[in-house]
């Protein structure tokens, strides 16, 4: 019942009104998910060898301006922390897996939500007009974003089974529907070094794709092999650092609708979360047919 889009801004001109174009996308999708949301914004891409990190804590105290002084001591590196509500955006110039590593030995209670050149994800239960306002998005300018608003069935309504997940540099992906076999997937590509914090089972979705493009996959070829591995009834709307992808399951069991004109690229689980975009009266908009991958940007 939850409901997912997508907006990948095909035309430079318009990403400084991503937030107001998406935001709207996200809060029409309520009635299909009240109970949380989420969305990962591509904006503001760090220079090479540095990484940027979302970060989030359930402390409402939570020391962010320690952590600064704290790892940049440990790690001999230069640090930046951005403060948005319970979440962090820190960038920094140190080894990604030493940050990883520093973060789950010193600070258990921090949660890295996303990681790469480009990302942010930001998520929290209530309804999503209020992680909306929570995040500012209204006002964010970026290349591309997807979101989910979530009725959970999976897991427990926590801000951790929130949707998007990220498992991999500048990846995430964010789902409708349910797979019946991630519990096996889910040992396999831990036998493979793949880490995951929670047992939704997305997160072993994204796991899977991460893992594909680790072994020098593109997106669509990462894609095409998650139809073959992953049993289930699933939409799936997936971003990386320059790439946007669509695809349904082999039966197409899950709503989807995608829009397209010469400016953008639009999926949602409903129109009517499109309706409203600039030009969407003309555009040209079809139903993704069974098992088809659609990719755009980098991937493709």
């Amino acid at each position: 019942m939850c409901g997912i889009v997508g907006l990948y801004l095909k035309n430079p001109d318009l990403q400084p009104r991503l937030g107001e174009l998406f935001a709207p996308m996200l809060t029409e999708m309520s009635d299909r998910g009240p109970d949380s949301a989420g969305f990962a914004i591509y904006r503001n891409p760090v220079e090479g060898g540095r990484t940027k990190f979302t970060l989030a804590s359930n402390s409402p105290d939570e020391e962010w301006k320690a952590l600064d002084a704290d790892l940049e001591k440990a790690l001999n590196c230069d640090v930046q922390v951005q403060v948005i509500s319970d979440h962090a955006v820190l960038i920094t110039d140190a080894d990604a897996d030493l940050v990883h590593d520093w973060l789950a030995e010193n600070r258990p209670d921090i949660r890295i939500v996303g990681s790469g050149k480009s990302i942010e994800i930001f998520k929290q239960t209530g309804l999503p007009k209020d992680v909306v306002e929570r995040f500012d998005l209204r006002h964010a300018a970026g290349s591309h974003a997807i979101g989910h608003t979530r009725m959970a069935t999976e897991s427990a309504v926590t801000t951790e089974g929130s949707h998007p997940f990220a498992t991999g540099l500048d990846l995430c992906l964010v789902h409708n529907g349910s797979l019946s076999n991630h519990n096996r997937l889910r040992r396999e590509l831990e036998r493979k070094g793949m880490v995951f914090q929670t047992e939704n089972d997305t997160e072993v979705a994204a796991g899977f794709l991460t893992w594909k493009l680790r072994e020098g996959a593109n997106l669509r070829q990462a894609v095409a092999a998650g139809i073959e591995e992953l049993d289930g009834f699933y939409t799936f709307c997936i971003g990386t650092n320059d790439g946007f992808a669509v695809v349904r399951d082999p039966i197409a069991c899950k709503h989807a609708v995608m829009a397209e004109t010469d400016d953008w690229v639009a999926m949602a689980t409903e129109y009517r979360a499109i309706a409203n975009l600039p030009g969407a009266d003309s555009a040209r908009i079809w139903e993704p047919g069974p098992g088809e991958i659609f990719v755009w940007g980098g991937g493709a």
